[in-house]
Order: structure tokens, then sequence, then C-alpha cells
């Protein structure tokens, strides 16, 4: 079976050096605190507003500022800051956290759209840096959507093989006549 950065790298189109170039260099003391909190409020924005209401509907079950908030928190730990998403929300589980949601990937194309939107925008984050961040999210955005099949594969696996008589789950229905 294919790891998940694998299917990641694959439908991404980012492979994992250019993903994780992030790594290199301290993000964080190059951009600082406000620009992430720039960046995801941009975001956020964008993503509120967006006209097509199956995505908006992904994020109706939370508030915009604490989608913010985790955003660019999640954002300041991974690239070099201080650990301020799991001091208050304990480890970042992406997979596990993305869980509840359809992330697809027409989902995972449109998260992207919004992110590339606010990156272009964003005036306090240097062209390298862009290219960088959008990379490592482009990657993830798919390493989640490689979680979600991932969850799906096992969903189906737990269910018990249709009743070739029926479509009925009754197992009672499934006995041979």
């Amino acid at each position: 079976m294919q790891s998940l950065q694998a299917k990641a790298a694959e439908w991404s189109g980012v492979d994992s050096a250019d993903a994780f170039a992030i790594d290199e260099s301290n993000l964080f003391e190059k951009l600082g605190l406000q620009a992430f909190v720039n960046l995801s409020t941009n975001f956020y924005s964008r993503v509120y507003d967006d006209e097509q209401e199956w995505f908006r509907s992904i994020f109706a079950s939370s508030k915009k500022e604490d989608a913010i908030q985790n955003q660019y928190e999640f954002f300041v730990q991974r690239m070099g800051g201080p650990n301020l998403y799991s001091q208050r929300r304990g480890h970042p589980a992406l997979i596990a956290r993305h869980r509840p949601f359809p992330v697809t990937h027409e989902a995972a194309e449109r998260w992207l759209h919004h992110m590339q939107q606010a990156l272009d925008t964003s005036s306090d984050i240097d062209a390298e840096s862009k290219l960088k961040m959008m990379n490592f999210f482009r990657h993830t955005a798919f390493f989640l959507v490689a979680g979600d099949e991932l969850k799906k594969n096992q969903i189906q696996a737990q269910q018990p093989p249709p009743c070739k008589h029926g479509t009925s789950d009754n197992h009672h229905a499934c006995k041979k006549i």
C-alpha cells in the first residue's frame, strides 16, 4: 500500500523535499507572528465568503475567529515558532482533526485556491517564503485527502458484505432460502 506521504506527493504534484523546504529556515523568525495572523485572517475572509455553499458548509460549525486562531497558531508552530497550537489544543493530529469533514480532492483544490489568493495579496510575506509555504500547503492538503480516503476504506472494511439476495444488512434476510 502506498504511504500517505507518497499519495500526497503524487496527487499534489509537490515532492516531499519541496513540501518540507519550510524546515530549511525558520519562517516564523523571518516573517513574524503578524504575517501569519494576517494570512489566516485574509484566507478565512475568503473562505467564509466563498460563493460555493458546499464549501462554506464545511466550515459552518466553526466560528471564523476560532478558525483564524487555530490556523495561524498551527502555521506558527509548524514554521519554527512557539508551540501555540499544541499548548492550547494538544497535538495537531491533522488527519484526526479533519476526520469529521469531507476532505475531497475538490475541497482541497478549493482550499488551495483561497490560500493562493491570500498569499498573493500578502505584502508582508516575501516571494521565496510564499513558494515554500504554498508547496507545503499543497502537499499537506492532499495528505489530508489521502487520510480521508484511508478513513473511508477502513469504514468500508468494517461493513458486513452485502447480501446477495438484496441490499438489506439485516442478517436474517441474508440467510439462504
